[in-house]
């Protein structure tokens, strides 16, 4: 077990932070009132800008706004530390649409400050979070002219609209992205006062089922009980991909699926929320699922299935009395470790040819995906995150896995082959994606320090251990977690939406 000794830069560091926090209350606020609503183009290239301009002034003078061909990346960098490794620390400057604005106490983009909380769109989603790691990045200059290891500071204006442009730069740049670990805060923390870091998220593919069953739609009294409505028809071949107990009928879907084992999800036990905290969020009283796995097991360790959307016949408030004759659905498809996306649509394409009638077209259209995302709890950057929360918070992070997916920590793993530690200061309590957004000053102060120290933790542990890169390969990918770990042992411990 590697310990590490808390630096008297580290100190220092968090001294100019804490004696420099009205300041750097008042930069994150002119952040978040800028607007940079990614879905609307709006004003994205003024507020990197401004970003880029602010990483110039507190030392990274390589900082830079570059056009790709969507909003523009900020990529800035420290390098003078030969001996030392060199983290990515990821973000996103872009910001949720903030609609409807009638529901806002305050305005979006006036960043007001009011009971100990900046509110506006972005406060907490990502603009807080992401801000965090500069301040830190600006204490340890401000205080020791130097950092305890080398930063590529990698800040993205697509996230909220899927980071459609993100890999293509990631593959394009990658030796200048060259790095021993990343690390992103755009998640949530266990509860106000308990951190967490998360090691896993599922992956996504998403499909549209489109079915015709006649070239037009056909009277209902003429043709009713002689030729098939699309709308059953699509409901029959939904049907098959699923069987009552929740498992997914497709076959070999779960071909690539790994058991965990029964100490991975003891671990899983201690550090997850229990049945009836998720199902309090859900506003639900039971939940349903599989046999055999708890509610976040269900949502984490196993694959699932979703309709999100039909659409088929008349849509207006009036009767049409007619037969479909097209109906669609959005699929959803999210997948575990060792899963791939390109895997999974053949098998869906497979089942759906086998189960469609002859006089039934069903067409498959793929969209978005990303791969699961895994790392073993172990790893020695993971280390280095959670020592970081036990100095700054007093107590062990959770260690999660989520449900959801996180497609820029997929693109950052499996584009540069990066171990990335998913370190969040959010809470859904911050209202992601709604109206009254917020971020309360206390916790962006503990994620300024957590960011400082963290910095330290990951210099220094680095010189007694390498950071171990994970593979790209999922079908590659090596068993998750060591329950005897270092920093598996302690026995606390949560899910982010959005994103996917």
């Amino acid at each position: 077990m590697i310990t590490v000794t808390p630096s008297t830069d580290a100190a220092e560091a968090i001294h100019y932070a804490r004696t420099s926090r009205t300041r750097a209350i008042e930069q994150l606020r002119t952040f978040v009132a800028l607007p940079s609503v990614s879905a609307q183009r709006n004003s994205i290239a003024r507020c990197g800008a401004w970003l880029t301009d602010h990483l110039r002034q507190i030392g990274l003078s390589d900082a830079a706004l570059i056009q790709t061909a969507g909003n523009p990346i900020v990529l800035a960098t420290w390098r003078h530390a030969p001996s030392r490794p060199t983290l990515l620390i990821y973000g996103h400057y872009d910001v949720q649409p903030p609609e409807p604005l009638s529901a806002w106490t305050s305005p979006p983009f006036k960043a007001s400050l009011r009971d100990g909380y900046i509110y506006g769109r972005g406060a907490s989603d990502d603009k807080g979070q992401l801000f965090s790691h500069v301040k830190a990045i600006d204490a340890w200059l401000a205080a020791c002219a130097r950092l305890p290891c080398n930063i590529i500071c990698l800040f993205e204006g697509e996230e909220e609209i899927g980071s459609p442009h993100l890999a293509a730069f990631l593959h394009e740049h990658r030796a200048r992205l060259r790095a021993d670990a990343a690390v992103v805060s755009d998640t949530s923390m266990r509860s106000p006062n308990h951190p967490a870091i998360t090691y896993s998220l599922r992956g996504l593919a998403t499909f549209k089922l489109h079915v015709r069953t006649a070239p037009a739609e056909l009277h209902s009294g003429a043709f009713g009980g002689a030729v098939p409505d699309a709308a059953i028809e699509l409901s029959r071949i939904l049907a098959s991909l699923q069987d009552p107990h929740g498992q997914i009928t497709i076959p070999g879907f779960y071909d690539d699926v790994q058991t965990i084992t029964r100490r991975q999800r003891a671990l899983m036990a201690v550090h997850g929320p229990t049945d009836t905290e998720l199902l309090r969020t859900a506003g639900l009283t039971s939940a349903s699922g599989e046999p055999g796995y708890s509610t976040y097991e269900r949502t984490t360790i196993r694959p699932s299935l979703t309709v999100n959307a039909i659409t088929a016949g008349h849509q207006r408030a009036r009767t049409k009395a007619v037969i479909p004759a097209t109906a669609t659905a959005t699929l959803s498809l999210r997948l575990v470790p060792h899963q791939h996306p390109d895997r999974i649509e053949p098998l869906l394409r497979d089942h759906v040819a086998g189960v469609a009638p002859p006089a039934v077209q069903a067409n498959i259209t793929a969209g978005p995906s990303s791969p699961p995302v895994d790392m073993p709890p172990e790893h020695p950057a993971i280390a280095a995150a959670a020592s970081a929360c036990r100095r700054v918070f007093g107590r062990d992070p959770a260690l999660l896995r989520s449900g959801g997916t996180i497609k820029p920590i997929s693109d950052l793993q499996h584009t540069l082959q990066l171990p990335v530690i998913a370190l969040g200061f959010g809470l859904h309590a911050d209202h992601w994606h709604a109206p009254n957004e917020r971020f309360p000053i206390h916790r962006y102060a503990h994620a300024i320090d957590t960011a400082i120290t963290f910095l330290d933790e990951f210099g220094h542990r680095a010189k007694h251990a390498k950071p171990r890169r994970p593979p790209i390969s999922n079908h590659q990918h090596p068993s998750t977690a060591n329950p005897n770990s270092e920093v598996q042992h302690h026995e606390h411990k949560q899910n982010r939406p959005g994103n996917a």
